[in-house]
């Protein structure tokens, strides 16, 4: 069983704000903060890191009460080297892309390792059968909807495939969909089979965000309950 979790990225936020606008988004109903980490090589952009993400942590401490877990994306060349910084920093999930590791198993067993939960990415032209020999390992899988790198792009529809075939072949796994998302895109998104949905630019621009994230989140459950795989204790 599978739950709705909705995970605005930061980075499309007021970095003049941050501490604030990611409250803001966890007191409107968010259950995760998704962290987008480019080195500039990887992708060509470079956006945050381990100093931001442990600030983050100091303004925003691990709780019993209110939700807290900072979902790193990794858009980084050789993202071995950077697991102990993360996980120092204070983040919970590791994502690595599957287009920068040589041996995704052994990074899976090290992200382990260190206490965060490990999910794998493919961008939008690589096929979903990379993660099929990895899936009983991981946590989350993610499927890219647009290229990453940056953020307010469109929705690609097409990588919905993708998603309906990882939830056939692994329905208890925690599948991510991420670019592009909001009301218009969500229902492709959920009908496909994904429960982890990463919204930026509508969830930081929406006049209420709280309103946008019920909604995304009635959506996912909805088609979840439809496939008989919804955790009922959300």
């Amino acid at each position: 069983m599978v739950k709705p979790l909705i995970a605005p990225s930061i980075l499309a936020s007021n970095f003049a704000d941050l501490g604030c606008q990611c409250h803001k988004m966890l007191d409107n109903g968010a259950d995760w903060l998704h962290i987008d980490v480019m080195d500039g090589h990887f992708v060509p952009n470079i956006s945050l890191g381990p100093p931001i993400i442990s600030s983050l942590r100091k303004e925003i401490p691990r709780s019993d009460t209110k939700p807290s877990f900072f979902d790193c994306h990794m858009m980084v060349s050789e993202p071995e080297k950077w697991v102990e910084e993360i996980a120092k920093a204070g983040g919970d999930s590791y994502t690595f892309h599957y287009e920068a590791t040589k041996d995704p198993l052994a990074l899976v067993k090290l992200i382990k390792s260190h206490g965060l939960k490990a999910a794998c990415a493919i961008k939008p032209g690589t096929s979903v059968d990379v993660l099929y020999p990895l899936g009983e390992y991981l946590d989350m899988a993610l499927v890219m909807t647009v290229e990453p790198g940056f953020g307010g792009q469109k929705f690609m529809a097409d990588m919905m495939p993708k998603v309906e075939a990882l939830r056939t072949k692994f329905p208890k796994l925690n599948i991510q969909v991420d670019g592009g998302l909001g009301k218009e895109t969500i229902p492709a998104a959920a009908g496909a089979g994904a429960n982890v949905i990463v919204a930026g630019t509508s969830c930081f621009t929406a006049t209420d965000p709280r309103e946008l994230i019920e909604f995304l989140r009635e959506n996912v459950s909805k088609n979840l309950s439809a496939r008989g795989l919804l955790d009922e204790k959300v």
